[in-house]
């Protein structure tokens, strides 16, 4: 009998094969998708990606940006003084059926929208010209009308445009906290105070009124800043009236008149202390006092008679 042929074991599959058949599968399949993209239409690649605009889109956006409302200029900030009157101008190109507003920034109040006012407060009114200009009008403003304006067009995204109304304070005297005439005595230390307000803030200083230096911590100056005159070991030298003067742009300058009277005893000097006369003959005998409050002043004789009483 012939033997018969061996025959070659068949491989086995193992799980290693399994996944190099995956991956080959897997290769193939991506190799189709390469091959259908590089096959298809030039077309396709031309499509602009998402963010970025074609020359026919930025041309119909320009053209309808062209179309918007715009503001022709900024709104002027305003500064006005406490009781005029005030004025805020928006100027808007192109409306057509758009509207414009009126808003208080700082409190989100709506003032006026397009021909009507809204506001409760008939210290406002509006005024427009030519569906282009229109004009916020305040009238005899107050300190508590300060701050931001805005003009708005319903757009959307809405355009606005902001002013700032500034409302300025000339100084005033604060009565209550300022002092009044003041009398001391010689060698005693004295405190002037004067308050002022105002917006701005108000600069204060202080001066004599006749011009004279004045003697301040043992130097002499003409004016002194700040609300505050103080003066150590007041002297007869010091009686004046002083002036406290307080600015701060806004006219007029205001000021108060503070007399300060130092009392000390009576001085007396004598320009001829020796006088000769013959018998009969007039004579007269002058004597020059100074003090605070006003002295009285007579002549004695030797035994302490008086001879003369009066204002010499």
């Amino acid at each position: 009998m012939r033997p018969r042929p061996r025959q070659r074991p068949r491989p086995q599959r193992t799980h290693a094969n399994g996944r190099l058949a995956a991956i080959a599968l897997i290769i193939n399949a991506v190799s189709v998708v390469v091959l259908l993209m590089m096959t298809a239409s030039p077309t396709l690649a031309e499509i602009p990606s998402k963010g970025k605009h074609s020359r026919v889109d930025t041309q119909q956006t320009a053209q309808e940006e062209a179309d918007m409302p715009r503001f022709a200029e900024p709104i002027a900030n305003v500064t006005v003084s406490i009781g005029r009157d005030a004025l805020l101008a928006c100027v808007v190109e192109n409306l057509k059926g758009y509207k414009v507003a009126w808003v208080r920034v700082d409190t989100q109040t709506i003032l006026s929208i397009h021909h009507n006012v809204i506001s409760q407060n008939n210290r406002i009114s509006l005024t427009y010209n030519d569906h282009r200009s229109w004009y916020l009008h305040i009238k005899e403003v107050e300190e508590t009308d300060r701050g931001w304006y805005m003009c708005q067009v319903n757009t959307d995204p809405m355009r606005s445009r902001k002013g700032y109304l500034q409302v300025v304070v000339p100084p005033m005297i604060v009565e209550g906290m300022t002092s009044n005439d003041m009398v001391v005595r010689e060698g005693q230390n004295v405190s002037l105070m004067c308050k002022a307000r105002g917006y701005p803030e108000p600069y204060v200083m202080w001066r004599r009124e006749d011009g004279e230096e004045m003697l301040i911590g043992g130097e002499h100056v003409n004016v002194v800043d700040g609300e505050l005159l103080h003066i150590t070991k007041v002297s007869r030298l010091h009686m004046a009236a002083y002036l406290c003067v307080a600015s701060n742009g806004v006219p007029p300058s205001i000021s108060k008149r503070v007399h300060l009277r130092v009392q000390f005893p009576p001085m007396l000097s004598i320009p001829n202390q020796l006088e000769g006369a013959y018998v009969g003959q007039d004579v007269m005998l002058e004597c020059h006092t100074e003090a605070y409050p006003a002295s009285i002043n007579y002549w004695t004789t030797e035994r302490g008679d008086m001879i003369i009483s009066g204002d010499s």
